[in-house]
């Protein structure tokens, strides 16, 4: 993977944890001052005062024509001061994270790019774009289902389709794959924060 293709923990203002994009997003809300980027010391930095620090072996970094320039994992917003809504958008985004990038009729894990999106009762028979009759397909086992639901096929779900609880970017900051920037902004307190059931 390359390292402009890794995450980055945004914050909003009040250093609330609101998404998780890619290097290469985070530098372009840097450079147009958007966004800060925040160190260890949760000092906050524009482009130009982030690409003159040092970049030692212990920070990944990009490499630019002259130099290298470290790579931020945490960014803070500079007016964005709203908080994630509960509710998860119906996208395809949201969909291939909520199945982990997995067909979910042959459970083998695809690049994005190998994966569709099926209709598990097929709009030829009323099926609707929802939740809980969207799922990955690799492309082979789509072909194999057709226009036929998945008895019909001789083909099984591994699980019944839902609607996400969380937001996907949560789902993925509290899971293994974060970087160790990201622990004081998802501390155990946090996990309660998110966690609390909002009143109507």
């Amino acid at each position: 993977m390359s390292m402009l293709n890794t995450k980055v923990l945004v914050l909003n203002r009040s250093y609330m944890p609101v998404h998780v994009t890619s290097v290469r997003r985070a530098f372009a809300l840097l450079y147009q001052d958007v966004a800060r980027a925040v160190d260890e010391q949760y000092r906050t930095f524009d482009f130009a005062s982030w690409s003159e620090l040092s970049v030692s072996l212990e920070h990944d970094s990009v490499g630019l024509v002259a130099r290298a320039v470290r790579v931020p994992r945490v960014i803070l917003l500079v007016t964005f001061d709203r908080m994630p809504k509960r509710h998860v958008r119906f996208s395809r985004y949201n969909i291939y994270t909520r199945d982990h990038s997995t067909c979910q009729y042959c459970g083998k894990r695809f690049d994005r790019v190998d994966l569709n999106l099926d209709h598990v009762v097929p709009r030829s028979r009323g099926g609707k774009a929802t939740w809980e009759n969207v799922v990955c397909s690799c492309h082979r086992c789509n072909r194999r289902k057709g226009g036929r639901t998945p008895a019909e096929a001789g083909m099984q779900l591994l699980k019944r389709p839902t609607r996400p609880q969380w937001t996907p970017f949560i789902a993925e900051a509290f899971s293994l794959r974060r970087y160790r920037e990201w622990g004081p902004f998802l501390s155990t307190v946090d996990v309660s924060y998110w966690n609390t059931e909002l009143e109507p």
